[in-house]
């Protein structure tokens, strides 16, 4: 498991030329690292997470998820790369208000072409994973916010995914809630062996993370042990 970005480069139109979102980016996180990338707003760190993702092409560079080369991919091919190899965790968790908890880990299983039934126990597995194991059968508006994204990141686990993307997970929490997401991210980073990439603006979670790297105006420093 490992997501490797080589000199990667992301210029977007802007009039009558191009602007450089993310410039000669490099990045290898190997399974079961936290890799965390900050920076301020615009600066690339979404466009970074969307190449990790397979949701946009760069211009040049090369993407390998999990000893896989995406460059030049059919688009059906990189679904289905993103659907079984790709685990992301969304800034907010978009639970589907009449599913309960194990049931938003179930389609998920659904979705691959499984049935969700015989996906329970895996759900209920990842739900005791993040502490939930006693909520598995409420729905969203039954759980605070704190647990609905603890709901996200297992439902991002489902499927047994190498990589993990995890996008400015604790924006709406507060900083003792938020710590406790970061931690157990970093935790299941571990558990679960993923190359994980958390892309967070606030630098005071930072020590949970393995590398830290920084993008300002598309460029990103080399990733260093935090120790």
């Amino acid at each position: 498991m490992s997501l490797e970005l080589n000199e990667v480069t992301l210029t977007y139109p802007d009039g009558d030329g191009r602007l450089t979102a993310l410039d000669r980016v490099s990045l290898d996180v190997p399974g079961g690292t936290l890799a965390a990338v900050v920076g301020p707003s615009g600066s690339g760190k979404s466009s970074l997470l969307a190449v990790a993702a397979t949701l946009i092409r760069p211009d040049s560079g090369t993407v390998a998820v999990d000893g896989v080369r995406v460059e030049g991919a059919a688009p059906a091919r990189l679904a289905e790369l993103r659907r079984r190899r790709i685990g992301i965790v969304f800034q907010q968790p978009n639970l589907l208000a009449s599913l309960t908890a194990a049931e938003q880990l179930q389609v998920m299983a659904q979705i691959d072409g499984r049935p969700p039934r015989k996906a329970r126990p895996r759900a209920l597995e990842l739900l005791e994973a993040v502490g939930l194991a006693d909520l598995a059968d409420r729905r969203p508006h039954r759980l605070s916010g704190g647990q609905r994204q603890r709901v996200n990141i297992a439902r991002a686990l489902m499927n047994d995914p190498a990589v993990l993307l995890v996008d400015e997970p604790t924006s709406a929490l507060d900083h003792e809630r938020g710590a406790a997401v970061i931690d157990l991210i970093a935790r299941l980073t571990r558990e679960q062996g993923t190359a994980t990439v958390l892309v967070t603006h606030d630098r005071g979670h930072l020590d949970a993370a393995d590398q830290v790297a920084e993008v300002l105006d598309g460029r990103l420093t080399a990733p260093a042990t935090t120790g």
